[in-house]
């Protein structure tokens, strides 16, 4: 297998929360929540960078979808990385998830490793790192 992932889904409680959130706060682009016509599959597509998409799909679509049991959430199990190319535009992206309701768990600051890095929560206690470090040139698309 190669390693290509194309679509990263993270289970959300209210759909219609989460696309608010990520497009009128995060400013993320998105035609919205389709496949309304079907039951379980509803769902929001968000188009990232290199043809990579962020899906948003409630959690009890996944439970029917996959035949596993609707278990709590846990917002330790991943993290979402959201590299920056300065300090400064960390401190912007936390704001801007701040003013759409993100839930700031770890204010921006500096790193032990020498980079600049804050953590904010989705509605659905998604974990985000907004992270600007030195070593790596970020591509703007």
């Amino acid at each position: 297998m190669k390693p290509y992932i194309s679509v990263i889904t993270l289970g959300v409680e209210d759909l219609e929360r989460s696309l608010r959130f990520y497009r009128e706060g995060l400013g993320f682009k998105t035609e919205g929540i389709v496949g309304e016509e079907y039951e379980y599959g509803a769902v929001v597509f968000i188009q990232l960078v290199s043809g990579l998409k962020l899906a948003l799909w409630p959690r009890k679509s996944i439970s029917h979808d996959t035949g596993l049991a609707l278990t709590p959430a846990s917002a330790t199990a991943f993290t979402l990385g959201h590299n920056v190319a300065s300090a400064q535009e960390v401190d912007h992206v936390m704001a801007q998830a701040l003013s759409a309701g993100a839930r700031v768990i770890k204010p921006a600051h500096e790193t032990f490793w020498g980079g600049y890095a804050g953590y904010f929560q989705d509605p659905d206690g998604h974990v985000w790192e907004v992270v600007w470090n030195p070593a790596w040139v970020v591509e703007v698309a």
